[in-house]
């Protein structure tokens, strides 16, 4: 074994997914720092991080399309780098700009597909018409793909991502580009895929964290910054409240800070002679009565006084605020 594949994967009968102490270097940059975690049989995981934090590459090391540099990733308990055709077998992946064949049916395109991954007779006939059934394609399946609706190129790539009944599905943005009603289409049929199959999600769209998955990863600048329940993140976004101030008058912040419970206060400007704050606020704090109060005794003209619900985005912002994006995903 070389230098720089030293760490041995222990096979966890529970994880269909592990990653060991992984670094990816290009040149002086280093993508992907120490990054360890698993992911158990049936899981449906959101995968997050801002732009350049390592988040695809970590997903093309996980499909085989690059190699670790230190540390190692097993697939089902078996070692990516010493076992790739059989890992890469078992993976289903849906990259971000989910290429298609345009010219071809989706007949043609499927059959493609099957025969590129060596599905031939009964097992190709089954394996075809269990994913048209699961995928919804029976309507469009004679159609060229070039006529199809985002929503059906997003079914079609879903299709061939299962077409070989991987036991494990790797989705990047699955639904980047969807209108409302197909992201809601393409996440109940993400959540039907998940299963039996073990699903890891990367997205930007926080909504379907919350509606998809059940435990979430957030990388940021290569490292792994969280490893949580969803419920667990959303109830630490109910810690990081915020109230949201736009008042006319003098000893404003001053006066601000007196009031028990304000953590923080975030000018965001003057227009037209009112001045806007974000108040950050303690979980067991309600500020706004004491706000009000100073507002008359001060004669402070209070054009707004309100606190937003705090959401998943907010907690992810906290967690990956030291990234820096440096334009593609890395």
């Amino acid at each position: 074994m070389s230098e720089q594949h030293q760490e041995t994967v222990v096979p966890d009968s529970d994880a269909t997914i592990q990653v060991k102490g992984v670094t990816k270097r290009f040149g002086v940059r280093v993508a992907v720092d120490n990054l360890s975690f698993d992911v158990n049989r049936g899981e449906i995981v959101g995968f997050l991080g801002p732009n350049g934090s390592g988040k695809t590459t970590t997903m093309r090391m996980l499909t085989s399309y690059y190699t670790p540099d230190i540390g190692s990733i097993a697939i089902n308990g078996m070692d990516t780098q010493e076992n790739d055709i059989v890992t890469r077998e078992a993976i289903g992946y849906l990259p971000e700009n989910n290429p298609l064949y345009e010219d071809m049916l989706v007949s043609e395109y499927l059959a493609f597909v099957a025969e590129l991954r060596g599905l031939s007779g009964a097992d190709r006939r089954r394996n075809l018409d269990l994913t048209v059934e699961e995928t919804g394609i029976q309507e469009v399946f004679y159609r060229p793909i070039y006529e199809l609706s985002k929503g059906y190129h997003q079914r079609v790539g879903l299709a061939q991502a299962i077409l070989h009944r991987p036991s494990v599905l790797v989705l990047d943005e699955p639904t980047e580009g969807l209108d409302p009603n197909q992201r809601i289409t393409i996440r109940d049929l993400i959540r039907h895929l998940g299963g039996e199959r073990t699903v890891l999600l990367s997205t930007h769209v926080m909504q379907e964290v919350e509606n998809t998955c059940e435990r979430v990863l957030v990388i940021s600048r290569g490292k792994l910054v969280a490893n949580s329940p969803v419920q667990d993140l959303l109830q630490q976004a109910l810690e990081l409240r915020r109230v949201y101030l736009e008042v006319e008058g003098n000893g404003i912040e001053s006066g601000l800070a007196e009031i028990p419970g304000i953590t923080e206060i975030l000018s965001e400007g003057i227009e037209d002679g009112r001045k806007r704050y974000r108040l950050s606020v303690t979980a067991d704090a309600e500020p706004r009565p004491e706000i009000f109060q100073m507002a008359k005794e001060n004669d402070w003209v209070l054009w707004e006084l309100h606190e937003e619900r705090p959401r998943l985005e907010d907690v992810f912002h906290d967690l990956t605020a030291e990234s820096v994006a440096t334009g593609d995903d890395s």
